[in-house]
């Protein structure tokens, strides 16, 4: 119709309006980031894509090669080297030969130049530039072992970028479950923990709870997984869930039978463990000790000065169905202390077992004596720095005291 007005497509003053234009540009622009930051999630997780870090790593071989070929003495034909592991690190095995050929490209690119200008030198003999059999080999050992590296991570299915990730957060989780809850006023407990050979993973862990009407109960188990470090962690980690979401939903006397049981049916090769069970009722100090070839645990009376050692009876758990754990019992009074403790506190190769005790009794009887109750926060690590600095063994130390 000619009396129709169409749509004005400039905005004011007369110009084109460019808010379409800008709102089309925001969008591409947005969307490209969502599909930016989905791959590098993707790809860090290790389900992604890999052909970006392909593209990069290939492109720097060619860099190399023309450095080597301007400044050799900068760049050495083993420099090659360099995006070969990266490569082993960042790609998977397929893509790995791929940058392996760039590479093993790169390298004859390299000698032919370099044979070129030997030949046209005026000494030949005085060109002390090339690539070498030793260079070569470098390169390929690289190689090699990288794509091993490559097909052992296929194969396990943890990329490295998410690796250490996962590992430090399997080690924060048997942290968090050996955190002891907030208790009343007069009680206070310490503790610490320490892998054989400085290692991040331990075999001993703990976990704790309260339980019972109103949380009056304060239940801990003190475990010791058979073998120590990295090859006990696996297993500490799996039993400290398993133990701590058995805590506090079965009745004291059975927690061990539950637990072995549990571990039963694991049927490891090496699935032994001991264990001590605490329960203590934050109400009157009342407590009682359930052990499975546990050490015993030792308990300090304020008011006597001396220690009287609580040893449980049972078995390990994990060695046989049926097994029956008897309880020890005992009054925490005020001043009292109780102390539980893995061997790797006690334990002197060619020495008996109770000598270790007593020294680690003497130690903290002097803690006790020097360090009045507000300060003992950190008292566990001080014993195992005292007592058990340099053992190579898994430590593990556990303090309740009441005013």
């Amino acid at each position: 119709m000619a009396g129709s007005a169409r749509p004005s497509a400039t905005g004011r003053g007369g110009a084109p309006s460019r808010e379409p234009v800008t709102a089309r540009l925001r969008g591409a622009l947005y969307r490209a980031r969502r599909r930016l930051r989905r791959a590098g999630v993707d790809y860090f997780r290790g389900d992604g894509a890999d052909w970006v870090a392909f593209t990069a790593l290939a492109l720097a071989v060619p860099l190399l090669v023309l450095l080597n070929i301007l400044a050799p003495d900068w760049a050495p034909p083993t420099a090659l080297v360099l995006p070969v592991l990266a490569g082993a690190l960042l790609l998977r095995p397929g893509t790995l030969v791929l940058l392996y050929a760039v590479a093993a490209l790169g390298l004859v690119t390299e000698s032919v130049v370099h044979t070129g200008e030997q030949l046209a030198a005026d000494l030949p003999t005085a060109y002390s530039h090339g690539v070498s059999p030793g260079a070569a080999l470098v390169v390929g050992a690289v190689g090699v072992a990288g794509l091993l590296v490559a097909q052992f991570r296929r194969r396990i299915g943890v990329p490295w970028r998410g690796g250490s990730t996962m590992l430090f957060d399997l080690r924060e989780r048997i942290r968090v479950q050996g955190r002891f809850p907030q208790l009343p006023d007069g009680w206070h407990t310490d503790t610490a923990l320490r892998p054989a050979g400085g290692q991040s993973f331990s075999g001993d862990f703990m976990v704790a709870a309260r339980t019972g009407p109103g949380g009056r109960v304060l239940e801990t188990v003190l475990a010791d997984v058979s073998g120590k470090g990295m090859d006990a962690g696996s297993r500490a980690l799996l039993l400290s869930g398993a133990f701590g979401g058995l805590l506090g939903s079965l009745p004291a006397h059975d927690f061990l039978p539950a637990a072995n049981g549990y571990l039963l049916r694991q049927d490891w090769a090496e699935g032994f463990a001991t264990a001590v069970h605490l329960v203590i009722d934050l109400d009157t100090g009342e407590y009682e000790l359930l052990s499975a070839g546990h050490l015993p645990g030792m308990h300090r009376l304020a008011g006597a000065g001396r220690w009287e050692v609580k040893e449980a009876e049972g078995p390990l758990l994990g060695v046989y169905d049926g097994a029956k754990f008897e309880g020890v019992r005992g009054v925490l009074g005020p001043g009292d202390l109780l102390m539980l403790c893995t061997d790797g506190m006690v334990e002197i190769p060619g020495r008996d077992l109770g000598e270790g005790m007593d020294r680690l009794m003497g130690e903290a009887d002097r803690l006790v004596a020097t360090t009045p109750v507000s300060g003992r926060s950190g008292a566990a690590v001080r014993l195992i720095d005292s007592v058990a600095k340099h053992v190579n063994d898994d430590r593990a130390v556990l303090l309740v005291w009441r005013r």
